[in-house]
């Protein structure tokens, strides 16, 4: 035979199935990496704890959603691609283009409507989030500080502060205790360094920065207990910056702020202005 001889059939349909079926198991094996067990549908987001985490969450999911549409687009056109203008004969030199206008029309446009969608959701998303309705039920100080946290609860007039967690420790972490179905704000302070102030149950996090105050509010709705930490990079305790969020039913939480009270933890911490309870929490007074 020549050497310009045609691939028999059956040996084509073999390479075809054995091509698809390797596309499905890199498929599946990728969808399948990205999922937990008990946890929300689309990977590793956590079920959400608040009214208005629900916000993130769509936005979250519906990214993926767009991210897999595109993939799965991209691979079929690569897959026909090399499947439609594969070689069929040894010595044969596919057709030579020096351009295609409507291909890169496609690639050139498309990817710009694409990220134009996703920072428009992303804007609106974030101004939702971030709008103060002044209509809380609560007002609570956050002061992040190397390294653990404090909380000034302002309507109660008391506060609770905790110590760095783990490395060979046994201290509790910081307890930040929130009444269920009621909307709090959270004013967010530092007397040193930038930290985080990030409770993954809640899709939210946001910088507290020294001599700044960034406010934002929410509505916890789901009973329990969910783990918070600082999420920049602050130092080198930064790892042990934990805290505990415990969300509660209203006469639980007025049973802890009188507990509060009863233990002579009135007034507020200091947040880099004189309080009643002196001196900024550092290291060294801790």
């Amino acid at each position: 035979m020549g050497s310009t001889e045609l691939v028999p059939s059956n040996v084509r349909r073999r390479r075809r199935r054995g091509v698809l079926l390797a596309f499905g198991v890199v498929a599946a094996a990728a969808f399948l990496t990205g999922c937990t067990v008990n946890e929300t549908l689309f990977f590793d987001l956590p079920s959400p704890a608040s009214k208005e985490a629900t916000i993130t969450q769509n936005l979250w999911q519906g990214s993926w959603i767009a991210a897999w549409a595109v993939g799965a687009f991209t691979w079929a056109l690569m897959l026909w691609a090399a499947v439609a203008y594969r070689r069929r004969h040894r010595d044969e030199v596919p057709e030579q283009t020096k351009y295609n206008l409507p291909i890169e029309m496609l690639y050139t446009i498309v990817p710009l409507v694409m990220i134009l969608g996703l920072f428009w959701f992303t804007a609106k998303d974030q101004s939702e989030l971030l709008t103060l309705e002044n209509d809380q039920q609560h007002t609570v100080n956050v002061v992040g500080f190397r390294w653990a946290w404090g909380f000034n609860y302002l309507d109660e007039g008391v506060y609770t502060i905790g110590l760095p967690v783990g490395a060979g420790t046994t201290n509790d972490p910081a307890t930040l205790v929130l009444p269920v179905n009621e909307k709090v704000r959270f004013e967010l302070t530092s007397p040193d360094v930038i930290h985080s102030f990030w409770v993954p149950a809640f899709l939210f996090k946001m910088d507290v920065i020294p001599g700044k105050t960034n406010v934002f509010e929410l509505t916890p709705d789901k009973v329990g207990t969910y783990a918070g930490k600082c999420a920049e990079l602050c130092g080198v305790d930064h790892a042990r910056m934990l805290f505990k969020v415990k969300v509660v039913e209203r006469p639980e939480f007025d049973a802890y702020i009188d507990d509060l009270k009863a233990k002579g933890q009135t007034g507020t911490l200091d947040t880099g202005r004189t309080t009643d309870a002196g001196q900024a929490p550092d290291e060294r007074t801790l």
